[in-house]
């Protein structure tokens, strides 16, 4: 059922996209439009399946309690719906090794809510709620070709059918486009099209490389007390694995390296790459567990950020959200979670308006609902050997904040106060800032020495 005032605030809306972005987005946009129309490149496929359009959909997911929470507020009881279907649900750091700073992480500190559905899986019930809304229809194998409209106004876009006459253009008018194509994206060149400038971009890159493999074993846990590792990559230990439960009684895992370390993508080599990881409780249980299928990598690690927020004023008709404009690092697993708020920001903006809302508006909206997690990303990598791009933090300011992370770094494995505020933080959360601001965690860093934890695996 629909909440929509007698007097929709937009028409038609066309969302460029049926995933997970997209469908959020759609989702919201429904109950303030007169009918939504998605464009899908991909044939959905009837159970929850990898699509060639989505190359993380092999690769290991995380869903924060951000996520967790935005979910349920979209789409009241989904992840109930992914538990019943198998999804895991873990405690961090409590249910996982969390290897940081040389050290592993208490699990007695205070923990925090993750699931761990495959990508498929979170897709396929995303999909099933939002479709079951009939003022929402998509369109399956079906290209978005471009814009229509001009440099300051979008009127609807122009697409093609991916099984018929590939030189047909067909056109769709739309009050509202959305583009959530990912990081694909072709609206920059769209809009150049037009004769309007593309979006300032801020990038930082570092080459970092990562594979995932799928795996099964008869152990019901990697240690019999732990569901999973984490071994966090930082710029004196730059190799990183996370291994994780799915439904299906598979395990998820992905190694990632720096440039010119990439993990292999055979099954020797793969389990091989995890004897250079600074503790053996990952080789170990890779040993003991059997891979299904190869592994398969992924090098577009990039953190890109299109900066639409800055002309959205002096343009109307065009939306972007998700990985078309907030690109992140996956080997972070932000994506999904910074996909929900996403949705989120854009439900708040309209909720309770009473004449359709400035695109810039709506824009700036989806943009700050990404800041926390494009700063994760980026601090993270910008301490990486080799990072390189225009948003690398420099200068004696840039100096002296990655010195105090570093500090906070090396406390969060034994310190709870600082352990739970870096969760926060890397959840999704609470801003980066909460680590500056907080006057518990000034004094536990600037004033306190790291208390160091047992070399062993650790018990709660």
């Amino acid at each position: 059922m629909r909440a929509l005032s007698p007097s929709p605030l937009l028409g038609q809306v066309v969302v460029l996209g049926g995933s997970i972005a997209g469908l959020l987005t759609a989702h919201v946009l429904a109950r303030h439009a007169e009918r939504v129309t998605v464009l899908e490149r991909d044939q959905y496929a009837a159970g929850p399946e990898p699509r060639s359009g989505v190359p993380q959909s092999r690769h290991t997911h995380v869903l924060l309690s951000s996520g967790i929470r935005a979910l349920d507020e979209l789409l009241p009881g989904l992840t109930r719906e992914l538990r019943d279907a198998g999804a895991p649900h873990l405690s961090v750091p409590a249910d996982l090794g969390v290897w940081q700073a040389g050290q592993w992480i208490s699990r007695s500190h205070p923990s925090g809510p993750i699931m761990t559905p495959t990508r498929p899986l979170l897709e396929r019930a995303v999909r099933e709620r939002v479709l079951a809304n009939p003022d929402i229809r998509v369109l399956t194998s079906t290209e978005a070709t471009g814009l229509t409209g001009g440099p300051h106004q979008i009127t609807g876009v122009t697409y093609r059918s991916r099984g018929g006459d590939h030189q047909a253009r067909h056109s769709l008018s739309a009050d509202l486009v959305v583009d959530a194509t990912g990081r694909g994206s072709r609206t920059p060149e769209w809009l150049t099209a037009l004769g309007a400038p593309a979006p300032d971009e801020e990038l930082l890159e570092t080459g970092r490389a990562y594979a995932t493999c799928v795996f099964q074993t008869d152990e019901l846990v990697p240690d019999g007390h732990i569901r999973g590792f984490y071994i966090v990559p930082e710029a004196r230990q730059p190799l990183g694995t996370i291994i994780l439960p799915a439904e299906g009684d598979r395990w998820m895992v992905t190694l990632s390296g720096p440039r010119g370390q990439a993990p292999p993508n055979d099954v020797t080599g793969f389990v091989d790459f995890t004897r250079d990881l600074p503790h053996d409780g990952p080789h170990k249980w890779l040993s003991t567990a059997q891979a299904v299928g190869r592994p398969v990598g992924f090098r577009h690690t990039t953190n890109r950020r299109r900066r639409y927020d800055r002309a959205a004023r002096h343009r109307t008709g065009l939306l972007v959200v998700g990985d078309a404009l907030c690109a992140l690092n996956p080997v972070y697993g932000q994506g999904m979670s910074a996909a929900a708020l996403n949705a989120v920001a854009l439900h708040r903006e309209l909720a309770g308006a009473r004449a359709t809302p400035a695109t810039h508006r709506l824009q700036r909206a989806v943009l700050r609902s990404s800041r926390g997690a494009w700063q994760v990303a980026t601090g993270a990598d910008g301490a990486m050997p080799g990072a390189n791009g225009n948003a690398l933090r420099t200068g004696v300011g840039g100096r002296v904040v990655n010195w105090y992370l570093d500090r906070v770094s090396e406390r969060v494995p034994g310190d709870p106060v600082v352990c739970r505020a870096f969760r926060d933080v890397f959840s999704l959360l609470a801003p980066p800032s909460s680590l500056l601001t907080s006057p518990r965690v000034l004094h536990r860093t600037l004033l306190r020495s790291p208390v160091q934890t047992p070399p062993d695996l650790p018990t709660p």
